[in-house]
């Protein structure tokens, strides 16, 4: 099918003719139209490192126009392969890539922690409205306790939180850290969280896998000060569990207080893949229970999370570390029935993956019900084209777009269908809302007795098809909410 758009705004979303979602040959137009195929559902994310400038920037000082010109054209990158979602790292260690009396500006943007970019923008607002305006979500992702990349205190600027309360910031292995059974933290962190999901329209709050720090071998994490205040004060938890107590309830207040500033707003969790070893039998490697003081599975019984993004780092083969293995433990334990989208490692590739490992792993997501989707890590990889994994994806893999699964916890309200018109003099569709403004369009055609489709952000508003052009027989418009909910479709034969 032969299409013209009329763009508005930045960049719109191309028409995408790629997939051949059903046959429908030989029959009526209002058979077509009894017929329509679902959008297929699939949450695809990819995680954009700012932490070190691993994915943005790509480097300290870059000039504020190649600043946004780099992001545009990495999330560019991602829509046209067909993603849904940008992970964006908004504060890798006590900073933030954001304007805010809360953190000092990252270095990461002028090369100095709390030099402000000159000419002011800000990266967080900017970043939002060009993966909108391209029909992406963007999560904004959070390091709550890494306080700094070094134990060089000078490098932090005044208004860092560590800096005004150094009792609340420890050194440990190369790094600052700030303590995370300090009520104070915890409160600073709620007010960190707060600040963002009420200044900004993101679509989720995600955290990784750094609650407390790897471990050092030898080296103990220094909180015995703590510790013995907390015993001495009637605390009768184990040490090991009074950690873990207060990474959950750091977790429990952060997860309330999403929900109370903005409810469609979506909290998720990366935690690293192994839970315990011996869960399930067989798995052994880093006890991330009893190291990192991580009770991820606690997380999903109590459905702190919408979602959970188990890092599963290793291959399908893997002894000990099975990807499929580990995934269908998290899934069996997902008593809530949350989100399970696994953490998937393109960073391995050509190292310790070939793309076919990659593209395996996607195909035993979709073969698993408890699964609806993945996280790639990590962006430069996909802009780079390492072993043609882009190339792969696009022509294997994510050939069709897809919606992000509804969150019905959250809200299950269907929006209303839309208002379509079908112009024969300019042969242009054209489509509005009625009632609430939706998040994205989906737009869908039985060209010749081929059903193509195309996922469209809120700004799209009509598709021209070319001169000469055949219309379809059905052309079907729905709108998709925040949350992943889907109208009726309003149907229109050209």
């Amino acid at each position: 099918m032969a299409v013209n758009r009329q763009p508005r705004g930045l960049h719109a979303v191309r028409w995408i003719l790629c997939l051949l979602l059903a046959s429908l040959a030989g029959r009526a137009g209002a058979q077509a139209a009894e017929a329509l195929p679902a959008v297929p559902r699939e949450f695809r994310g990819v995680w954009v490192a700012t932490v070190s400038n691993l994915d943005w920037p790509s480097r300290k000082g870059l000039p504020v126009a190649a600043q946004q010109e780099e992001l545009r054209r990495l999330f560019e990158k991602a829509r046209e392969m067909k993603f849904n979602a940008v992970i964006f790292q908004v504060r890798p260690a006590g900073d933030a890539f954001y304007p805010t009396t809360l953190a000092p500006w990252s270095d990461g943007l002028t090369g100095q922690q709390g030099r402000a970019p000159d000419p002011a923008w800000d990266p967080l607002e900017f970043a939002v409205r060009e993966a909108h305006a391209r029909g992406l979500e963007l999560h904004a992702w959070f390091n709550p306790y890494r306080a700094a990349l070094s134990k060089d205190r000078s490098r932090l600027a005044p208004n860092h939180f560590g800096v005004r309360n150094p009792e609340h910031m420890v050194e440990y292995d190369r790094f600052l850290w700030l303590m995370p059974t300090s009520p104070a933290v915890q409160q600073h962190m709620v007010e960190v969280i707060r600040d963002v999901v009420s200044r900004y329209d993101v679509d989720g709050v995600h955290f990784d896998d750094y609650f407390y720090p790897y471990p050092v071998k030898d080296v103990p994490f220094p909180d015995d000060a703590a510790y013995q205040a907390y015993r001495a004060s009637g605390g009768t938890l184990s040490k090991n569990d009074w950690r873990r107590e207060g990474v959950n309830t750091f977790l429990r207040q952060v997860s309330a207080e999403i929900k109370r500033t903005r409810p469609t707003v979506r909290f998720g969790i990366s935690p690293f893949g192994i839970w315990q070893p011996g869960h399930p039998a067989g798995v052994r490697g880093l006890n991330a229970y009893e190291e990192l003081f991580a009770d991820a599975r606690l997380w999903l019984q109590e459905g702190i999370v919408d979602y959970m993004s188990p890092q599963l780092y290793w291959s399908i083969a893997a002894q000990g570390q099975s990807f499929p293995v580990l995934l269908d433990w998290w899934i069996a334990e997902n008593r809530q029935r949350r989100h399970i989208w696994p953490g998937i490692a393109i960073h391995n590739i050509p190292e310790k993956y070939d793309v076919k490992e990659v593209l395996d792993q996607v195909g035993l997501t979709r073969q698993r019900a408890g699964s609806t989707g993945h996280v790639m890590f990590r962006m430069q990889w996909l802009t780079e084209n390492r072993g043609g994994l882009s190339d792969a994806l696009a022509r294997q893999t994510y050939p069709w777009p897809a919606l992000v699964p509804p969150t019905p916890w959250l809200g299950n309200t269907t929006p209303e269908a839309p208002l379509v018109q079908f112009d024969p003099q300019s042969s242009t569709l054209h489509w509005q809302a009625r009632g609430q403004s939706p998040f994205l369009w989906v737009v869908m055609a039985d060209v010749g007795g081929r059903w193509w489709m195309d996922v469209m952000p809120a700004h799209q508003t009509s598709l021209r098809l070319r001169a000469g052009a055949a219309p379809p027989r059905v052309m079907a418009v729905s709108a998709v909410d925040r949350l992943g909910n889907e109208s009726a479709r309003a149907v229109i034969r050209p």
